[in-house]
């Protein structure tokens, strides 16, 4: 999966670094990248299998666990580009989701998932 978005620029939370942060960390399971992650994690049977064996052999994860569990499983690698600006920004956005065979995740792709 790749994600493609806008970045937060210096907002509260320390933009594109504080946002890997928190996915990375697991506590971000129910916002934005995370939750698309977790729900794909929790669609895919061999993944869910092992999460419930190791529940049946009584060591079940916590639920940050979980979301670092899945943020492994998506496999997914960063890289960014600076542009001079917002509307920049939503062009290029708009066009690198246009290729079509990549498995994008993007605030506006999720509603049509």
């Amino acid at each position: 999966m790749v994600y493609v978005g806008v970045g937060a620029g210096a907002r509260k939370g320390g933009g594109l670094r504080g946002r890997l942060r928190r996915y990375t960390s697991g506590r971000a399971l129910a916002s934005g990248l995370g939750e698309g992650i977790f729900d794909r994690a929790l669609a895919d049977r061999v993944w869910l299998r092992e999460r419930l064996a190791e529940v049946e052999s009584g060591r079940p994860m916590r639920a940050v666990q979980w979301g670092r569990a899945a943020l492994v499983w998506a496999d997914l690698h960063v890289c960014w580009t600076l542009t001079e600006g917002q509307e920049e920004a939503l062009a290029l956005e708009r066009r690198v989701l246009s290729a079509q065979g990549v498995d994008w995740w993007n605030w506006a792709h999720r509603a049509g998932q």
